[in-house]
């Protein structure tokens, strides 16, 4: 079938349903017909006349009837035979009409009776003609029956007068045709329009509920399914969700770009749909966030189907010459275990999977009731520092290590402070851990470096900014290049640069580790060991790696064992430092006797509230300032 003709059939099958959707015009059209055929008869007392008066309002009165019937709720209705019983009735009464208009003019029956059969033989067919112009073979059918007899009559009647009102009647037919076509087409043209716009809205609707990554539904789509899936859930069945982050994704966008991102998404999408799960809802919740629906009948039936998920995750993935491996932790929440709806289902999942991601991440970890106000409380900071970096809500903070020989200002280490605007100012104690466990610190650590970096950029040339790095930052890919472009983007030498890294680094992935070290030093970049003797600590680290500076922690200058052991270890750690031309940095000094005191074991630097706290940019520039204007008042006065 054409598009015309299938357009054609939908104009026909919309006429059916109209005519058949309002049978009060019908009806009035049937009461009209029956009075003025019946006033006819009774004024003429002719026979033929009575009968036809009779048989018009039978078939009159049946079309109603029928109509009537067949719109009945529930009544199973073909359109085809729908159409065949109205022809019948539509012809059968227009047919009627115009021969008992033809008859009256035929047999010069009263004047008066002529002009009320011929009126309403005209009136029918012209009014018919334009309603049911939709189904032109019905419209002119009838406008045809009903002129066509009293035309004929008028021209065989032998009285000029009919004779030209038969004419006058035979030059309407072709103008009601035109008319019925005109009407015909532009039902049709609606028709089609409104029927493309309903495509247009259904295909928006569907492109609203699909991720255009994966073909999957998004988040609307999953709601929309949600919808109807809760209202078939059997009774004695759970709904199990499963809420997937994959591991490591981050990495492959940024080292691979994001075309092969969505490559590897695309992947993860068809591998979860081979799974074939029964009654499943499968959505990509957006960045690297997968959704898994489906009925399961107990919990251990869940754990096969995370078991498999995951394993179909685990595989590797081959993009062209890469091979990716990628891994997924994993939130579980049962219904109504954990829930009994859906967006209390979905809190539960979440909570979920943020309890696998920060314990160690490629798990499937199940909600727990115990889990939901660390967690929550957990999940709030993160989600308001993600808003606090970027509504520069963070500040950085300097505080200066001090050479404790001219009491010159040589480093200033960066140190971020976070004043929310309703906690008022968060611990680091607090968030950091949390950015760590969530793999925020790799955007809250270059944060910290290109503020750092900007700000000893106005600083004189001889004092240097000191960064603390997480492990994490340093794993991620990048990493080097990273720092390499905040020092370019705040025109800083890379000499003037210090990272500070913990022993705990070099436990995990020391390969990695040398890599960056080995780029960075390369360029400049000087490194700290940041609180040696709390950790593992291991000489074979100083030996590996060129360290510049080794930093005491406080717990040896400060803390509640200070004692003859603490000052010997600091001592032994001066005299290693020495030798190896490194500085030694005393941190948490507070009092003028501790700053005698490490200076004494052989301490180069030191770092404490003595000197001073953590401060903002304009007061580290104001120390500096400070510091140069005595150097040049000693100068003048020493000249």
């Amino acid at each position: 079938m054409s598009s015309k003709d299938a357009i054609d059939e939908r104009v026909r099958q919309t006429l059916v349903k109209t005519l058949y959707g309002q049978p009060s015009s019908m009806a009035i059209g049937a009461v009209c017909g029956i009075i003025t055929n019946g006033a006819a008869a009774y004024v003429s007392r002719n026979a033929f006349l009575v009968a036809g008066a009779i048989l018009l309002s039978i078939v009159a009165i049946g079309r109603v009837v029928a109509a009537l019937y067949l719109r009945r709720p529930g009544h199973r209705r073909n359109a085809r035979v729908l159409e065949i019983v109205y022809e019948t009735g539509a012809f059968t009464y227009s047919a009627l009409a115009g021969l008992m208009s033809a008859f009256a003019i035929w047999a010069k029956i009263d004047p008066a009776v002529q002009m009320l059969l011929l009126g309403n033989a005209i009136g029918y067919g012209v009014g018919i003609s334009a309603r049911n112009a939709g189904r032109p073979v019905i419209a002119l059918g009838q406008l045809f029956l009903c002129l066509i007899p009293p035309i004929l009559a008028c021209f065989l009647s032998g009285n000029l007068a009919l004779a030209m009102l038969g004419f006058g009647m035979l030059m309407l037919l072709p103008a009601m045709v035109e008319i019925t076509l005109n009407v015909f087409q532009v039902l049709r043209r609606s028709i089609s329009t409104a029927e493309t716009s309903q495509k247009l809205a259904d295909k928006m609707q569907q492109l609203a509920r699909t991720d255009v990554v994966t073909g999957l539904a998004n988040r609307a789509g999953l709601n929309h399914q949600m919808v109807e899936r809760l209202m078939v859930v059997g009774s004695d069945r759970k709904l199990a969700l499963f809420w997937m982050d994959l591991d490591r994704f981050k990495e492959v966008n940024d080292t691979l770009g994001h075309p092969v991102g969505d490559r590897v998404l695309t992947e993860i999408a068809r591998r979860l749909q081979a799974l074939e799960l029964d009654d499943t809802t499968i959505a990509r919740f957006g960045g690297d966030e997968f959704i898994v629906v489906t009925e399961v009948g107990s919990r251990k039936e869940s754990e096969d189907v995370a078991q498999a998920i995951l394993a179909a995750i685990n595989r590797p993935i081959r993009i062209d010459a890469d091979r990716l491996e990628l891994g997924a932790s994993m939130g579980i929440a049962l219904m109504p275990d954990d829930g009994s709806d859906f967006d209390t289902l979905m809190q539960s999942a979440d909570l979920a999977l943020y309890d696998a991601k920060i314990n160690g991440r490629n798990r499937a970890t199940f909600f727990d009731g115990s889990m939901t106000r660390d967690l929550v409380r957990r999940k709030e900071i993160e989600a308001e520092l993600r808003h606090a970096i970027q509504r520069d809500e963070l500040s950085i903070f300097f505080q200066p290590i001090v050479d404790l020989e001219t009491g010159r200002i040589r480093t200033f280490e960066a140190l971020v402070r976070w004043f929310h605007p309703e906690r008022g100012e968060m611990r680091p104690d607090e968030f950091i851990p949390v950015a760590e466990d969530t793999g925020l610190i790799i955007t809250l650590g270059n944060w910290i470096t290109q503020q750092a970096a900007k700000a000893c950029a106005q600083w004189p040339e001889d004092v240097t900014i000191a960064v603390n790095l997480s492990p994490i930052q340093i794993r991620a890919p990048g990493a080097a290049l990273g720092i390499l472009a905040a020092l370019r983007e705040a025109r800083l030498d890379p000499t003037r640069l210090e990272l500070e890294v913990t022993e705990s680094l070099f436990l995990e992935d020391s390969e990695n580790t040398a890599r960056f070290i080995e780029e960075l030093s390369g360029h400049g970049v000087r490194f700290a060991l940041d609180d040696f003797g709390t950790g593992y600590s291991s000489l074979a680290y100083i030996d590996k790696f060129p360290f510049k500076k080794i930093k005491v922690d406080r717990s040896f200058v400060s803390g509640k064992d200070v004692g003859r052991k603490s000052e010997a270890i600091i001592r032994a750690v001066a005299e290693m430092g020495n030798q190896l031309e490194m500085d030694i940095v005393a941190e948490g000094l507070e009092t003028v006797e501790q700053v005698q005191a490490v200076k004494n074991a052989g301490c180069t630097l030191g770092q404490g509230y003595y000197f001073s706290r953590a401060v903002p940019d304009y007061l580290a520039a104001i120390l500096l300032s400070n510091e140069h204007g005595e150097t040049a008042a000693a100068t003048a006065t020493g000249s």
